[in-house]
């Protein structure tokens, strides 16, 4: 059986809507440089981009290459489970809830991070 590396689309995808946000696909292709707004959009609905345009979009979204790699250790997913980001991420890779309730979800999930990385959540038993 062959060995070769996959991207994982789903989360490349995920994560760029995510980072990308309200921002139309033009003003985040400048934003990327290099890569073209139809691009994106095909990145964005699942399909594998080229090299160059990976690792353009891979330091846009100030991620390692590898993050979206399949087969990544088990550890190294339920790391990136815990983080507000890869959150969103899924929740924009749903698809079904509206761009505002994912923005209300988003940011709630981004305080609560904070406010307990800041020790600001107890336990009132």
């Amino acid at each position: 059986m062959p060995t070769h590396t996959e991207i994982n689309l789903a989360k490349l995808s995920a994560a760029l809507r995510t980072k990308r946000g309200q921002t139309g696909l033009r003003a985040a292709a400048e934003e990327i440089g290099g890569v073209s707004a139809s691009t994106l959009s095909r990145i964005e609905q699942g399909k594998v981009p080229d090299l160059d345009s990976f690792v353009r979009i891979c330091r846009w979204l100030s991620a390692e290459p590898s993050e979206f790699m399949a087969g990544n250790s088990h550890q190294a997913r339920k790391a990136l489970l815990a983080t507000p980001q890869f959150i969103e991420a899924h929740l924009r890779a749903d698809r079904v809830l509206p761009s505002e309730t994912i923005s209300a979800l988003s940011e709630m999930v981004r305080l609560a991070y904070k406010a307990a990385n800041e020790g600001k959540l107890g336990s009132k038993r």
